[in-house]
């Protein structure tokens, strides 16, 4: 098939549906192991005591923590619904956070293809995640975008590497005929009710009043070893081998091995929230990826995250924070930014 073709097979899909078997529970150990993972020291992801002085119930999920149980629940859309790639490439990821996720919420889990668009001759595709609280409250909606590589664009010796090193139960190549007829799933007319008790919640960021546009956030620098990458890949549930095999990334057209594009964003969010002080100020946090952080084997890499206030709404005491991310002199954000609530 051509590529405009599988475009529009793909296109035709968009709406498909489907919802997380069993419900996520998010557990206080989870937590810290994703804390860990994103190097977010903030004492409401480690300590009871400190969480609830911020009027939580329990531990709080760092921002980017939806990401890990997006990555099990979108397998079966990147393995069964689209189809045809011989890689994905992060792009572009939006965390909507409606309230923060905290310890003991049990999550229902909804998958979507939200969008597939043709930009400069690749497909951009677009899948959505819904966190249903028991309450029936979203309480956070995650979009993730990827670039569809196909064939043409990668060296044909790299499907049998990744399948030489995938781990068990995983297929990232995609099922270019799983034994049975495509059928479409939608999503069912029910309307949903976005929890409100982050808008209703005053955070323990710093006082609107005393910001301005154009502040400056203090220079923070990070440090990434292979073996960060492989922990993270462990915690967050991204087997792809770009971020710990150099023969797969060589064979992608990578110079070497990647950081995982989510890991460098919760690396950004966590430098965020320990300037406002409050996991839950940051209302939401988007992404697009520019260049990706490379991390040799020998002495790793350094990334410099920075900020700036971008502008500010006296009516709602909110404003923008826009996030700079460099590693060895790349910017590897193209756009960031937060949307912060101040006290």
């Amino acid at each position: 098939m051509t590529a405009a073709a599988e475009t529009s097979t793909l296109e035709d899909r968009v709406g498909h549906w489907y919802q997380m078997e069993d419900t996520y529970l998010v557990g206080r150990e989870k937590i810290r192991e994703f804390a860990r993972a994103v190097q977010d020291k903030h004492p409401a992801h480690w300590n009871i005591a400190a969480a609830q002085k911020l009027g939580y119930t329990g531990l709080v999920a760092p921002l980017t923590f939806t990401s890990a149980p997006a990555m099990a629940c979108n397998q079966r859309m990147f393995e069964q619904v689209v189809v045809g790639y011989d890689m994905y490439l992060q792009t572009e990821e939006v965390f909507e956070q409606h309230r923060p996720i905290v310890e003991g919420d049990e999550l229902t889990i909804d998958v979507e293809l939200t969008s597939v668009r043709r930009i400069a001759g690749r497909d951009l595709i677009t899948v959505t995640n819904t966190f249903t609280d028991t309450a029936g409250e979203v309480v956070h909606t995650l979009h993730t975008t990827v670039v569809g590589v196909g064939s043409d664009d990668v060296d044909p010796a790299i499907r049998p590497a990744v399948a030489g090193v995938m781990m068990h139960g995983i297929n990232m190549l995609g099922a270019e005929d799983t034994g049975t007829g495509y059928q479409k799933t939608v999503r069912p007319e029910v309307a949903q009710r976005i929890a409100d008790a982050g808008a209703t919640r005053t955070p323990a960021s710093p006082s609107f009043d005393g910001l301005n546009v154009g502040d400056e956030l203090p220079v923070h620098h990070t440090r990434l070893s292979r073996g960060d990458l492989v922990n993270y890949a462990g915690v967050a549930g991204d087997a792809n081998p770009l971020h710990w095999d150099d023969n797969v990334a060589k064979l992608a057209g990578q110079e070497d091995v990647l950081a995982h594009g989510m890991l460098t964003m919760g690396l950004g969010a966590s430098f965020g929230t320990s300037w406002t002080d409050d996991p839950g100020s940051v209302t939401r946090y988007a992404v697009r990826l520019s260049q990706p952080a490379i991390v040799p084997a020998d002495g790793g890499a350094d990334i410099e995250y920075s900020g700036r206030i971008k502008s500010l709404d006296p009516e709602t005491r909110s404003g923008v924070v826009i996030v700079g991310a460099k590693s060895q002199g790349r910017k590897i954000f193209g756009l960031a930014t937060l949307t912060v609530r101040f006290s």
